[in-house]
């Protein structure tokens, strides 16, 4: 029974909005207008120097219809998102959730856990998840890449357990993957726009790369004879992230479903494009290469799939 409370806590509060707002990077050199989100291109937002959640402070005024996004995004309704009465229904049961127990305890742990503490604690999460990025740009064929992310692990392992990022300084970026990226690398078509009952957005193709990732968590295996406290850890990480997203409620307008389905679909295209060196028409959201959370402050503000 202890063990139910510790799934149930930890998917009350994992994986609310988390696939939604993964981590990435933007350009936020200038505050975008409704001009300027037609014409931004990918020119505007490469070199990006500030974490996606930061940046999204900037565009508190931009509606749905504002955004110009590509491939997917770009499809008409009824063929990126089929199944969307049946996806609106979830989406309002997540943010019923959202709204009555994980954003309350975000906001309780912002509040009493210093800045400090949480931005060394998903330091050090994500550090296990770099040799799962190691494998998938193996996979891809980046050998190069993986190696990086093998001496990122290594330095920061071996000097700060971790807890800090001391590689970035020596000019090794991270570079989050998750498998359903890798299996889009390969042209594995991404299927109709999907709302999963907790875990938020994803498509077809992303959830089958959501459920190879959660085989692929170190936590899984440390703690494979202590389950509460794999729960417990799940929970803790869903709570960090939520508890980031507080000062960027009101960034988007308007219809939310749709901003939402459409920043995923297109940030994944970009994701998979940048990856296999090709340009997008028109690319919004920039992926996360070189931001790290301990080089931002936390009031300021970022796990991996599942």
């Amino acid at each position: 029974m202890r063990q139910f409370h510790y799934v149930w806590a930890s998917l009350l509060s994992f994986g609310l909005i988390f696939p939604a707002f993964a981590n990435d990077s933007i350009d936020t050199s200038e505050s975008p207008t409704k001009e300027g989100l037609e014409t931004l291109s990918a020119k505007k937002i490469q070199g990006a120097q500030y974490p996606r959640l930061e940046a999204l402070k900037e565009l508190k005024n931009v509606k749905a219809k504002d955004l110009n996004v590509n491939a997917n995004a770009t499809q008409p309704e009824s063929k990126k998102d089929p199944l969307q009465p049946l996806n609106r229904q979830v989406y309002a049961f997540n943010d019923a959730l959202d709204q009555h127990i994980a954003r309350p305890l975000a906001v309780q742990y912002k509040e009493k856990v210093p800045s400090d503490v949480r931005g060394s604690y998903r330091q050090f999460r994500k550090n296990l998840g770099e040799p799962w990025n190691a494998v998938n740009q193996l996979i891809q064929g980046r050998p190069l890449r993986a190696a990086e992310s093998l001496g990122r692990f290594s330095i920061n392992t071996i000097t700060t357990l971790g807890f800090a990022d001391p590689a970035r300084r020596m000019g090794l970026y991270t570079e989050e993957e998750n498998f359903g990226t890798t299996l889009g690398y390969y042209g594995i078509p991404s299927g109709p726009y999907l709302v999963l009952p907790i875990f938020g957005p994803s498509t077809f193709r992303d959830t089958v790369g959501l459920a190879i990732d959660s085989q692929a968590r170190p936590q899984k295996y440390i703690f494979e004879n202590r389950k509460g406290l794999y729960w417990t850890d799940q929970a803790l990480r869903g709570i960090d992230t939520r508890s980031q997203l507080l000062d960027i409620e009101d960034v988007l307008q308007g219809d939310k479903y749709a901003a939402i389905r459409d920043i995923y679909l297109q940030r994944k295209n970009f994701a998979i494009a940048e990856k296999k060196g090709l340009e997008s028409e028109s690319m919004f959201i920039d992926d996360d290469q070189d931001s790290t959370e301990n080089d931002v402050p936390e009031d300021d503000v970022d796990t991996t799939s599942k």
